[in-house]
């Protein structure tokens, strides 16, 4: 209940936040429904409804990702003191922000649900017309095939469970919640997550160009043509090795961006963008990790798409795309936000230097620029690798 009155009294913003979380359980819940639904329709094929299940698990893991940097930005999340009063400690906090995303994911899977029995016709009435405007057609729904139900629901509790747990894990309390150590120097900070996460992206890549070896018939949600031979599981192995390896590899470059800027003689735009860099690594670091093997995984997947000789994405691959897509940038720039947030009082403190508006402004731009000149080519590197063996 205490979950349901936060969420009435909640700033406009946060809800529509909250509502970005729905949306995006929504299409994963979908997702997963689909799998269902090709499972009761091919009884007899297990292998190719398990690799459709396995390929739901990047928009599920995106939708988690989502809703633990929604709560982290929840106003709720910073009233420690206050909750403190009314009996809520650092863990009942936790608790608290993983039951409101547990509600939010609810929310959308139940309208999954609906959209997908409306769909299929269980809901009363002949099938939807709107699934064959939008090219799902009916044996992608199951169609004419009961559908277990029970299966069905307990496959669709996995993502607001999932969700949950992701958020009462990043807010979970930490000895340093209670008593903080000093701020160290910005030098002292070097993440030591680059080399290995560079290994685990090489490692990646190495998977997947030996797993692309031999043929291959459908994958899915992704089926994959004659020509573009390899294993889809292998493939997805490799994807994964490789997103994990820019994930961890993250705070690095992060980091490594900051120095950049202030090697040499920086002046004070350098300077202080650079410093900014380095404090704020780790906070911005792992989403921009994220982005940054999303963005290789669909440079790599418009590259296949381009030089197919039939096409091999469905709208099932456009709605986990999008899904996807949605949530590792609205991650990103919510991590932004809270930098942006947690510097307030720096930034204040320099307005009453001198700073000006437009200084500040061009502080934030230089930093964007070296993040991107830094990760730009770096991401485009990785999906031209893993690229290479899927069409030749």
């Amino acid at each position: 209940m205490l979950a349901l009155r936060l969420a009435r009294g909640s700033h406009p913003l946060v809800l529509l936040r909250r509502l970005f979380v729905t949306a995006a359980a929504a299409g994963t819940g979908f997702l997963l429904l689909s799998t269902v639904g090709h499972a009761a329709a091919h009884p007899g094929s297990e292998g190719d409804s398990l690799v459709r299940l396995l390929w739901c698990a990047a928009p599920l893991a995106a939708t988690a990702q989502l809703a633990a940097s929604v709560a982290r930005t929840d106003p709720a999340a910073r009233l420690h003191r206050g909750m403190a009063a009314a009996g809520l400690g650092p863990l009942r906090l936790a608790l608290l922000a993983g039951t409101s995303t547990a509600l939010s994911g609810l929310f959308g899977v139940l309208l999954s649900l609906f959209v997908f029995l409306r769909l299929r016709g269980d809901l009363g009435g002949s099938p939807s017309p709107a699934a064959g405007k939008a090219g799902i057609d009916a044996d992608l729904l199951g169609t004419g095939h009961p559908l277990p139900l029970v299966g069905a629901l307990m496959l669709l509790s996995a993502v607001p469970l999932t969700a949950a747990a992701t958020t009462a894990v990043a807010l979970r309390p930490r000895s340093a919640d209670t008593a903080p150590a000093p701020e160290a120097p910005a030098e002292a900070a070097n993440p030591s997550g680059l080399p290995w996460g560079m290994a685990l992206t090489a490692a990646g890549l190495a998977v997947e160009a030996y797993a692309s070896r031999g043929t291959v018939t459908s994958a899915g949600l992704l089926p994959l043509p004659g020509r573009l031979v390899g294993s889809p599981p292998g493939v997805l192995g490799g994807w994964t090795l490789s997103a994990l390896g820019l994930v961890l590899a993250g705070p690095g470059l992060v980091h490594l961006c900051g120095r950049l800027l202030c090697t040499g003689r920086p002046g004070a735009l350098r300077l202080l963008s650079g410093r900014v860099l380095q404090q704020e690594s780790r906070r911005l670091g792992r989403p921009l990790g994220v982005l940054c093997a999303v963005a290789s995984a669909t440079y790599a997947a418009v590259t296949v798409y381009e030089t197919a000789p039939v096409r091999p994405y469905g709208p099932l691959t456009a709605i986990g795309a999008a899904v996807v897509l949605a949530s590792v940038t609205a991650c990103a720039l919510t991590a932004a936000l809270e930098s942006r947030s947690a510097r307030a009082h720096t930034t204040a403190a320099l307005r009453r230097l001198g700073a000006t508006s437009s200084a500040l402004r061009r502080t934030a731009a230089l930093r964007a620029l070296a993040v991107a000149l830094v990760l730009g080519p770096l991401t485009w590197a990785v999906a031209e690798m893993a690229t290479l063996p899927l069409v030749h």
